[in-house]
């Protein structure tokens, strides 16, 4: 049984991926910001921990991800303004990095997005600019430490049923399920293959352990 701490409890990505955990034995710790949401976190087989990423330290996380043998972050500030963007997608993520670290934690999963690269190509003007340019900085600060990391590029979410299959070469915006962006991050945690890999995805053919297992020889790891 392995111990998995989620950051962003409450999401649908975490509670689909809480739910996955639990069925096959792990035990789940969601962090959550808002104690209204425990019983939903619950009712996913997770236990509940209150805490504020966007405000706990380096210290406060590192004693939440005390005895853990895996972080996975799954938050997200949810747009508005670019200044919580920054706080919660950069700040919050690479405070979360180095706590794990510090806590003795060496698996950390990343959900982050499809155009997670140096080249994305979003616009300094563009209203999604701030959530970019996070992701990169708190993507980057992983690559360079010296976690067994993983990061999962997604694209457009959506709330499709799971079908368990993906692609790692998706085409035009690779949506994909949030169930089935769950059953990734659950699959990565026990695939070493996809250590030190950046993984983009969407829908496809390929079943999800079999997708993983071959991250081993894909070269897709990203130049950042």
């Amino acid at each position: 049984m392995e111990r998995i701490v989620i950051i962003g409890g409450h999401g649908k990505v975490a509670l689909h991926l809480a739910r996955l955990l639990a069925e096959r034995g792990d035990e789940a710790t969601s962090v959550i910001r808002n104690p209204d949401h425990a019983s939903d976190v619950r009712e996913a087989g997770a236990q509940p921990l209150e805490l504020d990423v966007e405000k706990a330290d380096l210290d406060a996380m590192a004693d939440a991800f005390a005895g853990a043998d895996a972080v996975v972050w799954s938050a997200g500030a949810g747009g508005g303004s670019a200044e919580r963007t920054y706080a919660v997608d950069r700040d919050a993520a690479i405070r979360a990095i180095d706590a794990a670290a510090k806590a003795g934690v060496r698996r950390f999963v990343m959900v982050s997005w499809i155009g997670s690269t140096p080249d994305h190509g979003i616009s300094p003007d563009d209203d999604f600019f701030a959530y970019a340019d996070a992701k990169l900085a708190a993507d980057d600060h992983l690559r360079q430490s010296d976690l067994d990391w993983t990061i999962l590029g997604p694209g457009t979410l959506t709330l499709d049923p799971p079908t368990g299959r993906i692609t790692t070469a998706p085409e035009g915006s690779g949506d994909v399920s949030r169930a089935d962006v769950a059953a990734v991050a659950a699959g990565s945690l026990v695939q070493s293959a996809t250590i030190g890999r950046f993984i983009r995805f969407g829908q496809g053919e390929t079943l999800i352990a079999e997708a993983l297992a071959s991250e081993a020889g894909s070269g897709s790891t990203v130049d950042a």
